[in-house]
């Protein structure tokens, strides 16, 4: 297969692969079940648990329990969707080319679905005890997924990002909205596919140095179409980041200077990924779609 063919394979079977962790859509409580699963069900790239699985695969894992990660990482990505087109957010009512989960099923149901993802992505990770001769590994790895969701990660960066909509950003604070945002599942994906896989210290580091590379970039990315592509190609608004008033790195420096960025940043991503031990060029190919995709 070519490099096109193997990603769409490797979607597909993250597809398949959350369909056994997602909730049955029965009880008193169905609706936010549906909710769920409507979000999560909704599509999307599965970069993050591609991510993770092939860093696991290039550190030397051979195993399944990197599988109730792949699911959970998906999980929490969803979730932080469902809140960010939420009408206190962005107030977005397309996402991937179908109606926000707000849109559907409600605002409160919106923000209880988000909730919901984002608590039943631990309890799911949690099943890899289940298929790991090295608990402790698993431990780590919950640890690794707890920081860089919470407030020193992804819900730390939405925060000043939500607290300085309208408002003058400074570089600092918008490469730390960027390296929290979305930088900390991408280091989380990696890091925890090291960390499974039994890689040392140095080599887990690595990993999430080359993912908070390809984070910054794929926000600087995501920047540029949002002002250069179109509702049709991204299944999503454009001009959302002019709507809501917010600073990005393209109305801080220009488009080619945006561009530029996001040469260097893969460039020494790649670069860096070089360093650790084993081989993998999908993972490489990978990396470098993320940075120069279209959509």
């Amino acid at each position: 297969m070519n490099f096109k063919e193997r990603l769409a394979a490797q979607a597909a079977r993250v597809d398949k692969l959350l369909e056994e962790y997602l909730p049955e859509e029965s009880g008193h409580q169905k609706t936010i079940f549906s909710a769920m699963n409507y979000s999560v069900r909704a599509g999307g790239k599965r970069l993050r648990p591609i991510l993770m699985e092939e860093t696991y695969r290039l550190c030397g894992g051979t195993g399944t329990e990197i599988e109730p990660f792949m699911a959970a990482i998906e999980m929490i990505h969803t979730s932080s969707l469902v809140h960010d087109d939420l009408p206190a957010m962005d107030a977005d009512e397309y996402r991937r080319g179908k109606k926000t989960t707000w849109v559907v099923y409600g605002e409160d149901m919106g923000i209880l679905a988000g909730d919901a993802l984002m608590i039943y992505a631990f309890e799911t990770a949690t099943k890899a005890l289940h298929w790991t001769a090295y608990p402790e590994r698993v431990v780590r790895a919950i640890s690794i997924l707890a920081e860089k969701t919470g407030i020193y990660g992804m819900i730390g960066g939405q925060t000043v990002d939500v607290e300085l909509t309208g408002k003058p950003v400074p570089e600092d604070k918008l490469r730390f909205i960027y390296a929290l945002k979305t930088g900390a599942l991408l280091e989380a994906s990696m890091m925890i596919g090291a960390v499974l896989s039994g890689a040392d210290d140095e080599m887990v580091k690595k990993a999430g140095e080359v993912a908070l590379l390809v984070g910054m970039a794929f926000q600087i990315q995501d920047d540029i179409l949002d002002v250069t592509s179109t509702t049709e190609e991204l299944g999503k608004p454009v001009l959302s980041d002019e709507k809501n008033q917010k600073t990005t790195y393209v109305t801080l420096y220009g488009l080619d200077a945006a561009a530029q960025k996001v040469k260097e940043l893969s460039e020494r991503a790649v670069s860096l990924m070089h360093e650790i031990p084993g081989e993998n060029a999908f993972l490489e190919e990978l990396i470098l779609s993320l940075v120069n995709r279209l959509k």
